[in-house]
């Protein structure tokens, strides 16, 4: 399989010590025969089938590249299709109104975002339609975690706000009540170019967030083989103003793609790099990201499944296939099929986000929150998805070895038969020496009953709870805030809202 030459990355000169470096060692499980086999069915799929482009606009450029165009459908020459993979940058940054919360996309970075696009919230007992009051409470859980360097996008649907404008107030949420980057929205071309526009307002100009870009945006593809209309109206907006864009192919295995995991990524392969294409077409050096969303469905009932094997190995896989490239990719997350924060939810989302940290994912988008297949954003499914996350982080740093490590000394001061509760080495570690959750619950059966048998969602309710209240809105200046809300205003007065 063809590695295409590289552009060089920029360094990330701007990247924040506290961001997520994976340091160990990925986890690969395709062969060479079998990266071999992959290369010769996407060339094959590209070129025979083709892929749809749902936009007169795309396949203009594509005619003018001198690909063949039938009717919507373009049929790309593989090694193009390579040249133009070839243009986005390796690795970049993407900025936060806090310099400290910027991160970098690419190499051994890991950057995570809360939860997308449910358009219902449960809360506690209760599973009602998303509101804007849940969007910015949302979007402050996220602000407390460290773990997360974003609050995403669309956290949940704020039903309550009407459709045409509604864009507007979560971008803005986005932009004052967190100081991390943010994801824009792709709803539209206009929408998109709403959100480059209040991008410019709060990072001084275009100017400013094309030297740096300032969001990161989802372009999924209409999967089998389609690229539809709106999702590329947003797409060239964000690639004109050198925004990164996520490109996605969105397989359910069974339902967008072939029951086999070969099959789709044979077709993962070809929707992205044909949107990759498309986006380096558009603007050369646009920073893109690798999409995956790859999955399963029961087979008896149609409905979709997360947390599969089958999902954690095509994540390991995708993985491979996106660093072959040389391309930064986005997979993975908090992903579950039940419709409460139960054990099934705790152990479907630590499979798919343990072979996330096994892939060495760079953007990991649903990191917090998912719930219901994606049907739901969970406050307490939240809490306990950051959890996980803190938890995996602390394993996949490396082991350091060393004198003191070693504890030799310990050895000599405590002799054969002891023990070590007192010893000199561990009475200057004690404090430091083990990870601590702050949501499990190691209480004795007694000291637990005594505090009402609180489960792991009631736990995780009161962290919200606290967090919430401990939350102060990190500082803006005035002028930019103000300039911010004057734009949504008249935006939404032009809107008809």
């Amino acid at each position: 399989m063809r590695r295409p030459a590289r552009r060089p990355g920029r360094p990330g000169a701007g990247r924040r010590s506290a961001m997520f470096v994976n340091r160990m060692p990925r986890y690969e499980v395709l062969s060479e025969q079998a990266m071999d086999q992959l290369d010769g069915a996407w060339r094959r799929l590209m070129t025979e089938v083709g892929v749809q482009f749902a936009s007169e606009d795309a396949l203009e450029l594509l005619r003018q590249a001198g690909q063949r165009v039938e009717g919507e459908t373009a049929y790309l020459d593989p090694e193009w299709v390579l040249e133009q993979v070839a243009k986005a940058p390796r690795e970049f940054d993407v900025q936060a109104r806090n310099p400290q919360r910027s991160v970098h996309i690419g190499g051994d970075s890991m950057a995570f975002g809360a939860v997308y696009g449910p358009p219902f919230v449960r809360e506690g007992d209760a599973r009602r339609d998303g509101t804007f009051d849940d969007y910015q409470r949302f979007a402050r859980l996220a602000q407390s975690f460290d773990v997360l360097d974003s609050a995403g996008g669309v956290v949940c649907e704020p039903n309550d706000l009407p459709l045409d404008s509604r864009h507007l107030d979560m971008t803005l949420a986005l932009m004052t009540q967190t100081d991390k980057i943010y994801m824009g929205n792709v709803v539209s071309g206009q929408n998109a170019r709403d959100v480059i526009a209040m991008g410019e307002i709060l990072f001084g100009g275009r100017e400013a967030i094309e030297a740096t870009p300032a969001s990161i945006s989802l372009i999924n593809c209409n999967s089998p083989l389609r690229w539809d209309d709106r999702m590329l109206e947003a797409l060239f907006e964000y690639a004109r103003a050198g925004q990164p864009v996520v490109l996605t192919p969105f397989i359910l295995m069974g339902a967008m793609s072939p029951v086999t995991i070969p099959a789709a990524l044979t077709q993962q392969i070809t929707e992205a790099l044909s949107g990759i294409a498309l986006a380096q077409t558009i603007r050369p050096g646009t920073p893109v990201i690798f999409g995956s969303f790859l999955s399963t469905i029961d087979m008896q009932s149609g409905s979709p499944t997360f947390g599969t094997p089958e999902s954690g190995l095509g994540l390991l896989c995708t993985g491979q296939i996106a660093r072959h490239f040389g391309l930064p990719f986005r997979g993975g997350g908090a992903l579950t099929s039940s419709q409460v924060p139960d054990a099934q939810a705790g152990y479907e989302a630590t499979m798919t986000l343990l072979p996330t940290f096994l892939a060495g994912t760079n953007w990991v988008m649903h990191s917090a929150g998912w719930l219901e297949g994606g049907l739901v954003s969970s406050f307490e499914k939240f809490v306990v998805d950051c959890q996980i996350i803190e938890m995996l982080q602390h394993e996949f740093r490396p082991l350091e070895i060393d004198e003191g490590s070693l504890a030799f000394d310990a050895h000599v001061e405590v002799g054969h038969g002891g023990h070590f509760l007192g010893a000199m080495h561990t009475m200057e570690r004690f404090r430091t020496c083990f990870y601590r959750p702050f949501l499990s619950s190691a209480d004795n059966f007694e000291r637990w009953t005594s505090k009402g048998a609180p489960d792991t969602a009631t736990r995780a309710s009161a962290v919200v709870a606290s967090r919430l209240e401990a939350y102060e809105a990190p500082p803006l200046d005035d002028a930019v805030r103000e300039e911010l809300e004057a734009f949504v205003v008249r935006r939404r007065a032009e809107l008809g809202d």
